[in-house]
């Protein structure tokens, strides 16, 4: 077989491999932008922000309070670890469990109102603020309601404002929506103490090894 022949025998070989692999390419190509334009890939692709963050951690921190609150029975509501008098101990003077939960709402209501610009309401100033709130049923709808304006605190942070004073504050908007999360744990840690000394496993911990 001469070379002339050698070179055309491979030419018809080569070539329409070549062209296959080129198809396959094309096609694979033309693929990705309906394989990216699906709505499950775009959401995945969606960049979290800091209000979505934060708003996730508010979720979470009302997840675990919302459940205690619930689950202490309303009779152990004026529940304090000063009745028992423990050995050694000092819980005098210390918040009941519905003071504990009326605090945070409060509270809620005082660190959050100033990043939306919402007043707070009258009913929940002075050293008696929410007074008047007094059954369980009462209390848990005023702290769901606080934690409903953290999530609008939350919604209302951009990359714009997050670093400018809240108003009529000191402190940043993003200061403010982070340490509305950290005051709440601080009190749930508290109120899983209550609910343990009457015999309730938190709802947070059951299932797990307690």
């Amino acid at each position: 077989m001469n070379r002339t022949r050698v070179v055309l025998l491979l030419a018809v070989l080569i070539f329409p491999v070549l062209g296959v692999r080129a198809g396959t390419m094309s096609a694979a190509v033309g693929a990705r932008p309906a394989a990216a334009s699906r709505p499950e890939l775009q959401a995945q692709q969606t960049a979290p922000t800091v209000a979505s963050v934060l708003d996730g951690e508010i979720s979470a921190v009302e997840k675990e309070i919302v459940g205690a609150a619930e689950a202490m029975p309303e009779d152990k509501y004026n529940f304090s670890p000063e009745i028992l008098k423990i050995p050694g101990s000092e819980y005098k003077g210390v918040r009941t469990f519905a003071g504990q939960v009326k605090h945070v709402a409060i509270a809620n209501y005082f660190i959050w109102a100033p990043i939306t610009g919402e007043p707070v309401p009258e009913s929940l100033k002075g050293d008696n603020g929410a007074e008047n709130v007094k059954s369980k049923a009462e209390i848990i709808k005023l702290l769901k309601d606080s934690f409903a304006l953290g999530h609008k605190a939350a919604a209302s942070l951009t990359n714009e404002n997050m670093l400018q004073n809240a108003e009529h504050s000191k402190s940043t908007r993003l200061r403010l929506a982070m340490f509305g999360v950290a005051h709440a744990y601080d009190h749930y840690g508290q109120m899983v103490e209550y609910l343990r000394m009457n015999g309730i496993v938190p709802p947070a911990s059951r299932g797990q090894s307690n």
